[in-house]
């Protein structure tokens, strides 16, 4: 199976799970198991902010969550960090506009690999698009807190212009979604919806997973 097929990413990215052990309250392996039975679909390793592992913890992290994925057949990506992905031969990456260029990316990696690349522009999009991306993360849709460095959040504008042009690309919508707007983000055209906080931080990580899937796939 080509992890690659645009139809399989786009089921990939219904439910899309971003954390690392900054993200959790509790242990990150417990977290994201629960956040499985609630029925995510892709998750992604994002070791940043204060207090991120480094080195070897951090790669042993990886590889404990790369495993709870792979016995679920749930897509394990990494953010960033390109050799860490190379090394734990991931499912993918995904990039920001500050990291490498697509193409650079893709070398490293391999053409079976996916690559998502955040976006903020149709330009940037553009871009992006023709150095090979697999999808598009765009936002941040809501506020959020997340990320110290947020742009400020710009609705579904992108998404809604990028489907007006007829690209087709699969995208997923980021940034302060939750289980009561995710259905927005998929009525203006994503395919998906990926969240940190309204997962990893609810009093109940299996039952904010079930609802945002809910909110996801009554949508569509």
């Amino acid at each position: 199976m080509n992890i690659r097929n645009s139809d399989l990413i786009k089921e990939a990215l219904k439910v899309y799970f971003i954390m690392g052990s900054p993200n959790c309250k509790e242990n990150p392996t417990q977290v994201l198991q629960e956040a499985i039975e609630g029925g995510i679909t892709l998750f992604q390793f994002r070791e940043k902010g204060t207090g991120a592992l480094t080195g070897n913890a951090k790669v042993e992290l990886a590889k404990e969550l790369q495993q709870l994925c792979k016995e679920h057949q749930i897509p394990f990506i990494v953010n960033d960090d390109i050799d860490l992905a190379v090394a734990l031969n991931v499912d993918g990456v995904h990039i920001g506009q500050e990291d490498e260029p697509v193409a650079e990316v893709r070398k490293k990696i391999g053409q079976d690999k996916i690559i998502g690349v955040s976006v903020h522009s149709y330009d940037e999009a553009m871009n992006a698009l023709e150095g090979g991306a697999d999808y598009f993360g765009i936002g941040p849709v809501f506020p959020t807190k997340t990320k110290a460095d947020a742009k400020p959040s710009n609705g579904t504008k992108l998404i809604e212009e990028l489907r007006d042009k007829g690209i087709s690309i699969p995208i997923v919508g980021i940034g302060g979604i939750t289980g009561e707007n995710a259905g927005s983000v998929i009525q203006a055209g994503a395919d998906g919806v990926s969240v940190i906080t309204a997962i990893s931080h609810a009093d109940s990580v299996t039952e904010a997973a079930k609802k945002l899937r809910k909110s996801v796939f009554d949508s569509l």
